[in-house]
């Protein structure tokens, strides 16, 4: 077996140089970690990634493709540091014997108390009555109460689950679609299991909590906005390509949708001169829903341990596994 070599190509902004995940992963073998961005273009990251056997991908940034994965002849595991896939093609991964693993659940309670607190400034305007009241201002704006009303949950995951009973602790009314159809799970986490359509029309809050994957991108678009109620808050702690970028535009000038707290963007960071930088009735966050010390810290040690099991052979949290023998 050839010595074990592991490289992290995207550690930017830094969160795995020095840490105690850092220090079990020399441990292991020989680890490389590249702090500067770079790791988005596939020639940078095929450089970086070299001659490794495993890699462990720190930010959605750095994008593994095919041209990536064939190129990269040594490569065998991916250790994903979070949940989300999509920066991977992962049939690419299983036809070139890759296994790709990731941690699921590790933030899940922080991102959860992350939409709730998106949904209370959102609903309480507390970033814009901070502003004016700093100013000299005093308003008296009428303000939305979460109590009795409807909060619609798209996805029952971990995080959509948690999110379901902060919703209930509110006192709201908790409807959830799940993907899998799972409706006797939606009923045991306390909400009401319901359509698509059925949401979107009676929810006063909507929250997206789904995978990106080809068939939920642009799951939020016009049809979808033109069903809601004028005084529906969306929230969107997923990914910003869940919601149709214009769709979404056009939808908070119109006066079609109270407001929204986001998280997540289409492009990340947000650029200069976005124009959802100038909507008073957006609350915005840095995709950072998921950032204290106990994610990071919980979240990079699962990430190694998954490299020390797959090593082991008895690989955990397995969202690929080749579907071919090694090259």
């Amino acid at each position: 077996m050839a010595p074990v070599t592991i490289t992290i190509p995207d550690d930017f902004p830094s969160v795995f140089n020095g840490t105690s995940a850092h220090e079990r992963c020399k441990k292991i073998g020989e680890t490389k970690v590249y702090t500067a961005r770079g790791a988005d273009e596939d020639a940078e990251l095929i450089r970086r990634i070299d001659d490794a056997r495993i890699a462990i991908n720190i930010r959605a940034h750095a994008r593994f493709s095919e041209g990536v994965m064939a190129a990269c002849r040594k490569l065998e595991m991916i250790s994903i540091w979070g949940t989300g896939t999509d920066n991977i093609d992962l049939d690419a991964a299983g036809r070139h014997g890759i296994t790709v693993c990731n941690t699921p659940g590790v933030n899940a309670f922080a991102v959860a108390e992350h939409a709730l607190a998106l949904m209370l400034a959102a609903a309480r305007r507390i970033p814009r009555i901070d502003r004016e009241v700093r100013g000299g201002a005093w308003p008296r704006d009428l303000l939305t109460q979460l109590l009795g009303k409807t909060l619609g949950v798209f996805g029952t995951g971990k995080i959509g689950a948690r999110v379901i009973t902060l919703g209930r602790a509110l006192g709201m009314d908790v409807l959830a679609y799940s993907a899998r159809g799972a409706a006797a799970a939606v009923a045991e986490l306390g909400a009401r299991a319901a359509s698509k359509e059925d949401i979107l029309r009676r929810a006063d809050v909507v929250s997206l909590h789904l995978r990106l994957a080809p068939e939920t991108r642009g799951f939020l678009g016009r049809r979808e906005f033109s069903m809601m109620k004028p005084t529906t808050i969306l929230i969107n702690t997923g990914r910003g390509a869940l919601v149709e970028r214009e769709a979404l535009l056009d939808a908070l000038t119109q006066g079609k949708l109270a407001g929204a707290g986001l998280d997540v963007f289409h492009d990340e960071p947000i650029k200069p001169g976005d124009p959802l930088l100038a909507l008073p009735s957006v609350v915005l966050s840095p995709h950072n829903a998921g950032q204290t010390p106990e994610v990071i810290r919980d979240g990079l040690l699962r990430a190694i341990e998954n490299v020390e099991n797959y090593l082991a052979g008895k690989p955990t949290d397995v969202v690929v596994a080749p579907v071919k023998a090694r090259r």
